[in-house]
Formats: C-alpha cells, structure tokens, sequence
C-alpha cells in the first residue's frame, strides 16, 4: 500500500503537498478514524500502526493546529475526490468576455433589431459588449446621426445592462462598453 501511495505521489502534481504515512513530522497527532469518529491524540507510531491496521494511510489534513490533525483513510480515495471537486468549482465559473458589435450610422431598422437581440444576448450570458459605430467617408460629416443610434442602442438596451463606459470618439468610431446588470 505504501509503495503504491508513493508512486502515486510521484506521478500527481500535488498542487497542495500533504503529509502522508512517514512524511508527518510531528510527534503526536489528533487523530480521526475511517468512520470520522474522535480516536484522540496518539504518539506519531501509534497512530501509523491504527493507519496500517485499517489498511489505510494517515494522512495530515490540519497542520496549522497543536497537535496536528490526521485522518485514517484512503489516499488516492481523498485525492480523486479533491480533484473533482475542483474540477466542478472550474465547470461552474463563468469569464466573462468582452464581445464586439459593430454598426454603421445609417443602419436600417431589420437590422438594428438583429443587433439589439444579439447585444441583450451577449448581456444575459454576462458578457461584456463593446458597441462600436464606424464612420466611412462623408459620413463623418454626420456625427450627430451616429450619436444618436448609439444612444437608441443604449437606451434600448437598459433593461439587460448598464452603461460601464460612455460613447466615445476615437478616430472614425464612436464606442461604449455595456455591461451586464
């Protein structure tokens, strides 16, 4: 069992090094049984003979604490399991990204629709959105048309999110960043 547990050691990159078997180096620890009961505080060989007895390791679960705390139980047991655990802390969170929706001042309404829907679904998924309106040519002569489809978007949009950036002129774009509520 130990030459098993060692090799196991070996291989896994433990993230956080725990103490098992002969690798505890205090003197006397509190140890808790397979079942989870109190088993009291023992002499380091004592405890290692109970851990050998039950056929399991004596691992260190509370080193911080005098006498530190052990429990007999199954090693590679208690490391899948932490590693699954972890695994389903990483499956539940959630990045949020910065999506980018471009549009142009003079976009027709079908399509300002379509870009509203796509918007308040990126914000539902907690998403940020960059909302970007480009200027070609002579239109930037009609900056105040622009403008003005950027604040519909955003007011169109309050109900999904919140402005975290105001519109603002950078060149040929005029861009606001949403966030969601």
């Amino acid at each position: 069992m130990l030459h098993k547990l060692s090799a196991h050691l070996r291989r896994c990159a433990i993230k956080k090094f725990v103490r098992v078997n002969e690798r505890i180096r205090a003197s006397q620890v509190r140890v808790i049984g397979p079942e989870g009961e109190q088993l009291g505080i023992l002499a380091l060989d004592k405890a290692l003979g109970l851990a050998n007895q039950y056929e399991l390791d004596l691992v260190e679960v509370a080193d911080q604490i005098a006498p530190p705390v052990c429990r007999i139980l199954d090693f590679s047991k208690f490391k899948y399991e932490q590693e699954k655990r972890e695994r389903q802390a990483r499956k539940h969170q959630h990045q949020t990204k910065l999506k980018e929706i471009r549009v142009k001042p003079n976009i027709k309404e079908h399509d300002y629709q379509v870009k509203l829907r796509q918007l308040v679904s990126f914000l539902t998924k907690k998403d940020k959105v960059k909302l970007t309106l480009i200027f070609r040519g002579r239109q930037m002569e009609h900056i105040d048309l622009g403008k003005k489809v950027l604040e519909r978007f955003l007011a169109d949009s309050a109900a999904a999110g919140q402005v975290e950036r105001n519109p603002m002129q950078e060149g040929r774009m005029i861009s606001a960043i949403i966030g969601p509520k």
